[in-house]
């Protein structure tokens, strides 16, 4: 089989870039990193081929610094065993729930180390770093500087007081520290009180960066419609006042500087995580600078969570005007709240939550955990998972509308002629005169605007219930035409209400494709790549308003069946039982109840 060609920008097509933040890889990622990042990400890249764009979705594991040394401390190996294990189960994760990466690679590859250190030289000879003397946490018993995530205290925000805050950034507040500004700080690694030593690092000089940002933000900010939660981070930044940001680090586990005095540092990883992005695009094409130094022609695209906003919109685009090369910088930045769990929030280290090797455990498919994960994108506020709001989704709006409606219109076409139309597409001579067909086209093709309006603007969650409400109105058309009745009554208009009507699970096929990517059409019996484009060139929107249009007369179609199955009461009561308290209560309840079990045995 021939390899595949690598996607490049095209002179004279819309070139998208998509990159959703990169997932760190010490730990399983839980839906709401599933949704913040890599979910959402997927259904725009997705909507973006739909339109007929030319698009490259770019993902992978950020594996350097603090996190990878403590987990592989925690499990008594290697920071590269570490990454390679967590590497593999983050790929499978987003396998399963259908991701459409170009390319899910890694920052601790060669190319990261190469294109980390030739921007860390520009910014040098650029004269925009300096030097400067900090203080850092030293742990007398471990003999080393510790690093932000290896030191936890209590947060010193007024009215904050968490008492797990680490030394980069508190998890509740979400405020960027200093990890001596941390009250009673621990050592991470074996709990004792760490003292304050003298260190020497490299600062980023972002204040003498402060004018070309500005204008960057101001310009973009607008232009690129980025989400009111990433303007207003990025405010509270500015107006802080912007200070010099420590590049470097005291560990072992990165890219090394590369620069004589600090030959035993590497970079902080905030500095080389965002440069993944370019490295990983490296990996994928060695002509990955047609994307990266492009701005004329290429459009960026990034998905987050809210806590990474100040790294996408202050620190990263001023670690690339910095250089003085003409980088793609940012144009549209999306963000995501945070999706909270039952009563909680979900939490990687404290283990609370649904993982995503948990959905899969679950038996329920990938297509309802996507939908009920983009139905409920935090894009404004946060947003809670609930196990019966999951089950009232599917239920409800999958089963009883979406499902209802295209099983109400494959089945009616399958039954044998007399009853039917013998699984064959019919004709729909009289649609001009067709008063109640013309009014539902009219509205369908008022919501497919509404759709591709939603969609562009990034609003994924509405173009999701924009996408719903043609089914609902597919329902309403069936009701209100009575066509059980008009099979016998009124042949021709029977014909032109099916006949629509399957243009209408088509459309719906082709609209959910970005949310769903492969519920439907194979009862429709069609070729899988086959779809409207909705490509503004082509007219196919146009075309999209006729559903009468969409499949042609003498189709046959494919074997009818259920497309959802209902949540039972008793599933719901016993995931959620099932998934209470933290993994390790979990665990240790499994352990309970298989030593009850044996004794009885």
């Amino acid at each position: 089989m021939a390899e595949k060609a690598a996607v490049l920008p095209v002179e004279g097509r819309r070139n998208v870039l998509v990159t959703s933040a990169l997932p760190y890889v010490n730990n399983v990622p839980h839906l709401g990193n599933i949704i913040g990042c890599v979910l959402s990400a997927d259904a725009f890249a997705r909507y973006c081929r739909l339109r007929g764009h030319n698009v490259l979705y770019v993902c992978g594991t950020d594996e350097y610094g603090t996190a990878t040394e403590t987990k592989a401390l925690e499990e008594g190996c290697s920071p590269r065993e570490i990454c390679d294990k967590y590497h593999a189960i983050h790929k499978e994760v987003y396998e399963w729930f259908d991701i459409s990466f170009d390319i899910f690679g890694r920052t601790s590859s060669p190319q990261q180390t190469e294109v980390c250190q030739d921007i860390f030289l520009k910014l040098l000879e650029n004269n925009w770093l300096s030097e400067n003397t900090m203080q850092q946490l030293y742990c007398n018993s471990c003999q080393r500087f510790l690093a932000d995530r290896l030191v936890e205290g209590y947060c010193p925000t007024p009215g904050c007081n968490y008492d797990s805050a680490r030394g980069d950034q508190c998890e509740k507040c979400g405020k960027l520290l200093n990890s001596t500004e941390l009250i009673d700080p621990k050592c991470k690694v074996c709990g004792s009180t760490p003292c304050v030593r003298d260190t020497d690092h490299l600062f980023l000089e972002l204040p003498l960066l402060k004018e070309k940002l500005e204008k960057y933000i101001e310009e973009t900010s607008v232009a690129g419609s980025w989400s009111q939660n990433a303007i207003h981070a990025t405010n509270a930044w500015l107006q802080e006042g912007l200070k010099p940001r420590c590049i470097t680090r005291d560990l072992k586990w990165g890219v090394p500087v590369p620069h004589e005095k600090y030959k035993d540092k590497v970079f902080y990883v905030w500095f080389d995580a965002p440069i993944g992005y370019i490295s990983i695009t490296a990996c994928y094409t060695p002509e990955w600078e047609k994307w990266w130094k492009n701005p004329e022609n290429v459009e960026l695209y990034q998905f987050m969570g809210k806590d990474n906003v100040p790294f996408h919109t202050v620190m990263f685009p001023s670690t690339l005007l910095g250089t003085g090369e003409n980088w793609t910088l940012m144009k549209t930045i999306s963000v995501t709240e945070y999706l909270n769990y039952e009563s909680g929030k979900f939490s990687k280290t404290k283990g609370i939550g649904v993982f995503g090797n948990d959905a899969k455990a679950t038996n329920i498919p990938p297509e309802l955990w996507r939908y009920y994960l983009l139905t409920n994108r935090p894009e404004a506020s946060d947003t809670l998972f609930a196990w019966t709001d999951l089950q009232a989704k599917c239920n409800n709006e999958l089963l009883n509308n979406l499902g209802n409606f295209i099983n109400r219109v494959l089945s009616f076409i399958a039954k044998p002629e007399g009853t039917g139309y013998g699984s064959v597409v019919p004709d729909s001579p009289n649609v001009d005169s067709h008063t109640l067909t013309r009014s539902l086209a009219e509205t369908v093709g008022k919501l497919i605007e509404q759709y591709i309006n939603a969609m562009d603007k990034v609003k994924i969650k509405q173009g999701l219930k924009i996408a719903m409400a043609i089914s609902s109105e597919g329902n309403a058309y069936l009701q209100e035409s009575q066509f059980w009745k008009l099979y016998k009554q009124d042949p021709s208009s029977c014909a032109t209400v099916i006949k629509t009507s399957i243009g209408l699970v088509y459309l719906l096929a082709c609209l959910l494709e970005p949310f769903m990517p492969t519920f439907s059409k194979e009862q429709l019996n069609l070729c899988p790549e086959e779809h409207l484009s909705f490509c503004d060139e082509k007219g196919e929107i146009e075309k999209a308003k006729r559903p009468w249009d969409l499949i042609p007369s003498g189709h046959r179609i494919g074997k009818p069946a259920p497309l959802f199955k209902g949540l039972e009461n008793d599933t719901v009561n016993d995931l959620r039982d099932k998934f209470a308290g933290s993994q390790a209560e979990r665990k240790l309840r499994t352990e309970v109840a298989a030593q009850l079990e044996a004794t009885r045995i």
